[in-house]
C-alpha cells in the first residue's frame, strides 16, 4: 500500500557514493557476523528499509506536532479537500459540496448518516457505475470485521492507504524507534498474518478485508521470518504451523507482530499444542507431511530447510520446562510485541503478559478501524492505551453519551470536547463517508497540544441491555476479571454473553437475564455461590444494573463454562458465515445470532 513512498524515500537515502556504499556493507558484515543464516544482501536490504521508513517517520511526527498546535484549521482543511475531490459524484452533487466552504455549512446541509444511509450507492459502485460516491475506482470493497452484526461492505481507495502509511504506521515506527531502541536493529520479526481469500464483485472489484495482508505489504516481506511461498497457504491452521516454524528457526527473533493481540495468544496455545512436531522438523530440516501443501509450495519451503539438531536440541529443553514465559526462554533477543491490545482484545494482552510472554514489552499502535485510521499511540509505555486522534486523516465529530439515543444530535469538534467525557465518533473519510456514525465511543483522557487523547470504551452494537440497562464490555468484563479473582485457580482464555431473548425457553429462568459462556483454565467446575461472584461484582460496578436486579426486572446471571478451545472453534465457524478475515476478526461479545449461542450452549459441559 506505500510501495510509492518507500521507493522515494529509499531513493533519497541512496548512498552518494562508494564510500557510504562500503560503510552501509561494513555495518552489514558485522551483523551477519552477529546473526548467523542470513546474507549480507537480506541484511543491507532491511537496513535501507529501516532508516528510509525512520526518515520518513520523523518527518511526519513532525508534521503532527505542528498539526496539533492549530486542530480547527487543519480539520476544516482535512475536510474541504475531501469534499472538493468528490464534489462531481452523483452523492456530492446530490449535497451540493461545490457549495461548501466551512465546516459549519457542511453540518448544515449533510445529516448524520449510519450504514443504510450508503448502501444502495455502494452496491451501485459493485455493479460498476463510476463517480457515484467518490470520483475514482476503489481498490477493494472491503468488509468490516462484523464485531456488532453482519459484515458491511465499503469503499477503500488508494488515499485511505496512503493516509494509513504516512500518518499511521510511519509514526508508530517512528515512536517505536525512541522508546524501545533495541527494535531498531536488524534483527527479523515474526508477523501473523494470512492471505485473505477475495471474491469479486459483478464489476470485477475485489472485496474483502482491507487490513494489512501479505499481498498489502510485499515491500516489507523481507523483514519477516516468514518466507513468501507460506503466504500461499490458505488454510489457517497450516499456515501458522509454518509461521512458528520458521520462526522457531531464528534464535535471533527480534519482534512478535499482529494486527490484533488475539492473533498472537491463539499462536502461542497452538505452539502449546504442537511443539513436538515443530522440533521435530527443525531437527530433521523438512516440512511436516501432515501439511496440506501444494507440490511446489512445499518443494520451495523444503529448499530453505536445514538439519539444525542443535536448536532443535534448545527448543525441547525449554518446552519441557513449561510455557511460562516461553516467548523470551525461546528468542532470548525479543525486544517487543507489536499488536492491538486494546478494545476487545484486551483480555489477550494480559493473557500473554501474565503467560506466554511475561517480562517483555507491548505496543499498541493504532486505533483504526475498516473506515480508515482514527489514532496513533505515541505513549508505547503507557499501561491504558491512549490514541491520539489523527487530524489529517478523517475530519472528526463527536455525539456526547447523553445523547446517543436522539433522533437528531448534536455534535462537536474536536476543540470543543472536555476531558472525562464519552462521545460516539463520526467520521468524514477519504473513501466515501460522511459524518459518518462508526459506533464506536471513546473517552477524552487528555489533550496533546490542542488535540484529544481518547481510550475507547466500547461498541454501541456490543451492549447488553434486556431491560435498556446498557452494560458496556468495558464493564462488564471488569467485573468479569474481578470475578475470576475470586475464583481459586481459574485463569480466563475467553467469554462471550448472550441476551437470554436470544434464546428463549433453552435460556432457562422466565427473567430476562445474561447468560455468560466462559472458557477458563485451571478450574474444571465452579459452584453456584462462586458462579453467583460474577453477578455481585457487576451489580457493584453497575448502579442501574443493581437497580434492575433488586427490583426482580433482570433475573440472576447464568454462567457456563465451555470446553477446552470452544473460543477458536467458535471464530472459525463466524469466519465461515462472513467476509472477514483472522487478519481483522475481533470476537463478538455480546452474541445476537441464535445459531452462535445455540453452538456455545452444545459446548457448555457445566
Amino acid at each position: 500500500m506505500s510501495t510509492y513512498y518507500l521507493q522515494k524515500c529509499t531513493v533519497l537515502l541512496a548512498p552518494a557514493g562508494s564510500l557510504v556504499l562500503l560503510c552501509l556493507c561494513c555495518m552489514a558484515l558485522l551483523w551477519k557476523i552477529k546473526i548467523k543464516n542470513r546474507s549480507i544482501l537480506s541484511l543491507l536490504a532491511q537496513y535501507v528499509t529501516v532508516k528510509a521508513v525512520g526518515w520518513l517517520g520523523s518527518r511526519q511526527r513532525n508534521r503532527l506536532e505542528s498539526d496539533t498546535r492549530d486542530i480547527h484549521r487543519v480539520q476544516e482543511e482535512t475536510l474541504l479537500q475531501r469534499l472538493q475531490k468528490h464534489s462531481d459524484t452523483v452523492y456530492g452533487k446530490h449535497y451540493a459540496f461545490r457549495s461548501i466552504k466551512d465546516t459549519e455549512t457542511f453540518q448544515q446541509q449533510h445529516p448524520v448518516t449510519d450504514y443504510n444511509h450508503y448502501e444502495k450507492f455502494v452496491e451501485r459502485v459493485a455493479k460498476g457505475e463510476q463517480n457515484v460516491l467518490i470520483s475514482e475506482k476503489p481498490l477493494i470493497l472491503a468488509m468490516t470485521s462484523g464485531t456488532s452484526g453482519s459484515s458491511r461492505m465499503l469503499l477503500s481507495t488508494k488515499d485511505t492507504n496512503t493516509e494509513f502509511f504516512l500518518q499511521g504506521v510511519t509514526i508508530c515506527l517512528d515512536a517505536m524507534r525512541h522508546t524501545f531502541p533495541a527494535t531498531d536493529c536488524l534483527q527479523k520479526t515474526l508477523k501473523l498474518f494470512y492471505s485473505p481469500i477475495f471474491r469479486q464483485s459483478e464489476a470485477g472489484i475485489p472485496i474483502g478485508p482491507n487490513s494489512s495482508t501479505p499481498a498489502s505489504s510485499k515491500h516489507m516481506l523481507h523483514l519477516y521470518t516468514t518466507p513468501a511461498p507460506v503466504y500461499q497457504v490458505l488454510n489457517e491452521r497450516d499456515a501458522l504451523y509454518l509461521h512458528l516454524l520458521f520462526g522457531l528457526k531464528d534464535h535471533n527473533l527480534g519482534m512478535l507482530e499482529s494486527n490484533f493481540c488475539s492473533t498472537v495468544f491463539y499462536a502461542f496455545r497452538a505452539l502449546e499444542e504442537r511443539w513436538k512436531d515443530l522440533v521435530v522438523d527443525v531437527e530433521v530440516g523438512m516440512i511436516n507431511s501432515n501439511l496440506s501443501l501444494k507440490a511446489d509450495v512445499r518443494r520451495a519451503l523444503e529448499k530453505l530447510m536445514k538439519p539444525d539438531p542443535e536448536r532443535a536440541a534448545e527448543l525441547t529443553a525449554q518446552f519441557e520446562e513449561g510455557f511460562e514465559r516461553i516467548a523470551l526462554r525461546i528468542w532470548p533477543q525479543l525486544h517487543l510485541v507489536l499488536t492491538v491490545d486494546s478494545g476487545s482484545n484486551q483480555i489477550y494482552g494480559e493473557m500473554l503478559r501474565r503467560q506466554y510472554c511475561k517480562d517483555i514489552p507491548f505496543y499498541s499502535p493504532f486505533y483504526a478501524a475498516t473506515e480508515g485510521l482514527i489514532g496513533v499511540n505515541l505513549w508505547p509505555q503507557q499501561e491504558s492505551r491512549q490514541y491520539l486522534l489523527c487530524p489529517r486523516s478523517m475530519f472528526c465529530e463527536f455525539i456526547p453519551e447523553e445523547d446517543l439515543d436522539s433522533e437528531r444530535p448534536k455534535t462537536l469538534l474536536m476543540e470543543q470536547l472536555q476531558e472525562g467525557h464519552n462521545y460516539e465518533l463520526l467520521v468524514t473519510n477519504a473513501s466515501g463517508l460522511f459524518r459518518y456514525r462508526i459506533g464506536d465511543v471513546v473517552k477524552v483522557v487528555g489533550f496533546h497540544n490542542q488535540c484529544p487523547k481518547v481510550e475507547f470504551q466500547y461498541r454501541r452494537g456490543q451492549m447488553l441491555s434486556v431491560r435498556g440497562e446498557k452494560v458496556s464490555e468495558s464493564l462488564f468484563l471488569g467485573a468479569l476479571k474481578k470475578a475470576v479473582t475470586q475464583w481459586p485457580g481459574a485463569r480466563l482464555i475467553d467469554y462471550s454473553c448472550v441476551e437470554s431473548g436470544i434464546l428463549g425457553s433453552a435460556s432457562g429462568i422466565a427473567q430476562p437475564h445474561y447468560l455468560v459462556f466462559v472458557e477458563l483454565k485451571g478450574v474444571r467446575n465452579l459452584s453456584e455461590e462462586q458462579r453467583y461472584k460474577l453477578d455481585h461484582c457487576l451489580q457493584e460496578d453497575s448502579d442501574i444494573y443493581r437497580s434492575f436486579r433488586m427490583k426482580g426486572s433482570i433475573g440472576p446471571m447464568r454462567v457456563q463454562l465451555v470446553r477446552e478451545g470452544t473460543f477458536q472453534e467458535l471464530k472459525d465457524r463466524m469466519m465461515a458465515f462472513s467476509s472477514a478475515s483472522s487478519n481483522n476478526f475481533k470476537m463478538q461479545r455480546v452474541i445476537r445470532s441464535r445459531e452462535f449461542a445455540d453452538f456455545l450452549l452444545q459446548r457448555a459441559f457445566s
